[in-house]
């Protein structure tokens, strides 16, 4: 028996080689499950909880899906609950979190951060953030030196690249784009919207990996969730 191997993708980079940092890429986001409840019943023990404190956290996975850093992985924390609060008694690290959430429904889908139009708002109400395992967005990946010298520096999420920014179509495209340096001047982007989150009761959600934003429906018949909780799209 021969093996052909002509057609094997280029080995990947040597293990603990860092993503330039200020490079941007199309990433895919899957949820590492740690055993602690969150506040829906399709987050039951999606949490992991801080051996710190209080705060239950999201453990998310990151990969780039295409360009010449493809199947390379980083991961970060997400605070979802607990920890620090502000002056109104709310978790810090929930805000922070909910805001950089949105974002990546707005990139995932093509939607503007100004728009505030009904159809918009139903695509950003999720009923659960298990919601959000395998959203695929445009992303600026950094390099977060380590205060700790038994540590390597790490790869993270710096900030998501939304469809108001010029860059956000060639990523989306899979396109290199010029990387931009975390310690760089501060890039020239649009204005950002506040986070507009709709108070209604929580419908499922009708996204698409497009970067074209979805003709306005109605979430709930667009979207039923697959019996994991995750919504339909990423099954398309």
């Amino acid at each position: 028996m021969n093996y052909d191997l002509n057609d094997a993708a280029p080995q990947m980079a040597p293990m603990g080689e860092l993503i330039p940092d200020g490079t941007f890429a199309k990433v895919m986001m899957k949820l590492r499950p740690g055993g602690a409840n969150g506040g829906s019943d399709m987050d039951a023990g999606l949490l992991k909880a801080s051996p710190h404190s209080d705060a239950k956290m999201l453990d998310c996975e990151f990969t780039v899906v295409e360009g010449p850093f493809a199947r390379r992985k980083f991961w970060q924390n997400f605070t979802v609950a607990g920890g620090k609060v502000d002056e109104k008694g709310q978790s810090k690290g929930w805000n922070i979190s909910k805001s950089a959430f949105r974002a990546m429904i707005d990139s995932a889908v093509g939607l503007k951060p100004d728009d505030l139009s009904q159809a918009a708002r139903e695509k950003r109400v999720i009923g659960g953030l298990k919601q959000l395992d395998g959203i695929t967005f445009a992303a600026r990946i950094m390099v977060e030196a380590s205060d700790n010298p038994n540590y390597r520096d790490s790869n993270k999420l710096a900030n998501v690249v939304l469809p108001n920014e010029p860059a956000y179509p060639a990523i989306m495209r899979g396109e290199v784009v010029a990387a931009e340096p975390v310690n760089a001047p501060p890039r020239k982007s649009a204005a950002q919207t506040p986070p507009a989150w709709n108070a209604q009761t929580p419908a499922q959600t009708g996204w698409s990996a497009s970067p074209q934003p979805p003709a306005a429906q109605s979430p709930s018949s667009t979207a039923a969730p697959t019996p994991g909780g995750a919504p339909a799209w990423l099954n398309s």
